[in-house]
């Protein structure tokens, strides 16, 4: 098994932990450093060998990601920019970054990513449970606090027109991302599910149905949009047990 050398460059510690969770699920990727300070880093890579993948945020403080990148490209076979910032893209694509992640991304989009542009770093640890996997979000409600959420515990989330309104099952998180973006991560996972234009629902977390209305288990009540309609019947169709079916 090829093994990859690679190095992360984010401002945020907490950004870090959640990528070197990521990689050490994959065997073939191997964390050679890691950096918090992107001027340390633009020294230390300079005078240093190449490497096979730089992960790299974007807004930092001293000097951007766009900028570093400029000046460590030739340092690394794959440039990956990992940020929550959509607007770079172009920049990203004029450095000639191999690929543009935007926070908050799932394990299974990371690893997608990395394997599509380190041929043969496709090998995964299989054993990952979804109840373990989770995410960060900068929760408006107590001064943009980074908060970590399981994605077993999100009963719905909602659009508040540029945020989204996270309930999970202890508490309501509202961040800055628009819902059409979020259901880009929430579409991969099989336990959710989008019944109404302003929701994605967690299908472990539906309380009860009555006619078109679904109740959550902390009380939330959604109504099924017309445009869901037919997918809404199909789902309940196969979860329904009626007499005499055999399960």
């Amino acid at each position: 098994m090829e093994n990859f050398e690679c190095i992360i460059i984010d401002d945020e510690p907490f950004a870090i932990e959640w990528l070197k969770d990521y990689i050490s699920l994959m065997p073939s990727l191997r964390l050679i450093k890691s950096y918090t300070d992107p001027l340390e880093a633009l020294v230390e890579i300079t005078a240093g060998g190449m490497v096979d993948l730089i992960l790299l945020d974007v807004n930092m403080p001293k000097i951007t990601g766009i900028e570093l990148s400029k000046e460590i490209r030739k340092k690394t076979r794959k440039l990956v920019f990992s940020t929550a910032y959509k607007q770079y893209g172009y920049e990203a694509y004029q450095v000639e970054a191999e690929a543009y992640l935007l926070k908050p991304y799932t394990f299974p989009k990371f690893a997608g990513t990395i394997a599509k542009i380190l041929p043969g770093c496709d090998e995964v640890i299989t054993s990952l449970k979804a109840t373990e996997d989770f995410f960060f979000v900068k929760n408006k409600n107590e001064q943009l606090k980074i908060v970590k959420i399981r994605y077993a515990d999100v009963v719905a989330v909602e659009s508040k027109q540029n945020y989204v309104l996270i309930h999970t099952l202890i508490k309501k998180v509202l961040t800055y991302i628009s819902l059409t973006e979020i259901s880009k991560i929430f579409n991969q996972l099989p336990n959710f599910v989008q019944f109404q234009r302003s929701f994605i629902i967690g299908k472990n977390h539906i309380d009860s149905i009555d006619g078109n209305t679904i109740k959550m288990v902390n009380g939330l009540q959604i109504t099924v949009g017309e445009y869901y309609r037919k997918d809404f019947i199909v789902f309940l169709t196969e979860k329904l047990i009626k007499p005499g079916r055999k399960r």
